[in-house]
């Protein structure tokens, strides 16, 4: 992969050094400014609108959902994940295996699922912090203080289901690892918004409805319902946010964020490979360039980047990033086909719950 000059440091950290791995934690030196209004105009009404909705649907993880639904790997009746989203299903390796070892694969990898969207969440969590400093409109800084406490309140109830019902934490990816140090060591504040409000907040928009679409673990339906609400008010600050500013940008500025726009939607897709998972159930069985090719036809990949890209590529669009110049890149990889869909700053919650 050829990267944009501001990925490499971050490819380097997670892809060769893999700093996500190499202990329980890892420091970032982040670079963004703090900007300070003292005279506190209230001008921008859409971000307004959207604060006052995001005061009206704050919930608490302690009692919002039902903690005392028993999660059982091997409940036929609540299954954790329907066979269509399972890319394995039809290699020897697991047809070989009992209906235990059937059903702990899939624990596995919706354990390895949730862990990547809990580790993408506490990203979210720094990264709402980061752009509450530096972005201009008190309203939008207003709102920003809202989203800070939703990804939070994220973070909070994914630790909580990965330890209390399903026992297991996978280690973060490299690819989303990289994204993640990308984001927090960028100095511009656009590049935030666009790396977190749009990117990673939009695919984990679509992420979070495939799942809800393909479990039938109840205490998890309620969970994702709750968190779909709360990043579509994310994304929508993203477009809001950067719509205007992109349209002002000059041409070549605009274009090296269409570039990594890019490059980033192609890291986000490959953290979906789920590598992790496949050195533990089926790394003894297939090589891991056979294991990429699996993934990459599958339905499951296919149904992850149908409803991924489906709100992203529009809103990339909304924001003025998908010009002539870049659309052949995202052509090749069969997005196109979302660009007339609507944004997700366009739909209700309801509408985001039904795509699910």
């Amino acid at each position: 992969m050829r990267l944009p000059l501001n990925l490499l440091g971050p490819a380097i950290r997670g892809f060769v050094l893999h700093r996500g791995k190499s202990g329980p934690s890892t420091d970032l030196t982040a670079h963004h400014r703090a900007h300070f209004r003292w005279r506190y105009e209230r001008d921008q009404s859409e971000l307004a609108r959207l604060y006052e909705t995001a005061k009206r649907h704050q919930w608490n993880a302690s009692t919002a959902v039902d903690w005392s639904i028993s999660v059982d790997p091997l409940d036929a009746e609540r299954e954790l994940l329907s066979v269509e989203m399972m890319p394995f299903q039809d290699l020897p390796a697991y047809l070989r295996m009992t209906p235990r070892e059937k059903a702990m694969a899939r624990h596995g990898l919706l354990t390895w699922m949730l862990s990547q969207f809990l580790h993408g969440e506490q990203g979210a969590l720094f990264a709402a912090c980061q752009v509450t400093e530096a972005v201009e409109a008190v309203d939008g800084k207003l709102f920003g203080s809202t989203q800070v406490v939703d990804e939070g309140r994220h973070v909070e109830v994914f630790s909580r289901y990965l330890a209390e019902k399903l026992g297991k934490l996978y280690a973060i990816n490299d690819n989303l690892y990289t994204i993640i140090d990308a984001l927090m060591t960028d100095r511009r504040w656009d590049m935030k918004f666009l790396g977190m409000q749009i990117m990673v907040e939009g695919l984990a928009l679509g992420a979070f409805g495939t799942l809800r679409a393909n479990t039938r673990e109840p205490l998890l339906r309620q969970i994702l319902q709750y968190v779909i609400t709360d990043e579509a008010r994310h994304v929508h600050y993203g477009v809001v946010s950067l719509r205007e500013y992109y349209r002002s940008l000059p041409e070549r500025a605009r274009r090296e964020r269409e570039d990594w726009a890019y490059e980033i939607s192609v890291l986000l897709r490959d953290r979906f490979l789920a590598h992790e998972f496949y050195e533990e159930f089926f790394g003894h069985a297939i090589s891991r360039a056979e294991w990429e090719r699996l993934v990459l036809t599958s339905g499951y990949m296919e149904r992850f980047r149908r409803t991924m890209f489906r709100r992203l590529i529009p809103n990339l669009k909304k924001i003025g990033l998908l010009s002539d110049r870049i659309r052949p890149k995202y052509d090749a990889l069969g997005l196109l086909q979302w660009e007339n869909e609507k944004a997700a700053s366009e739909l209700a919650p309801d509408d985001l719950l039904r795509d699910s």
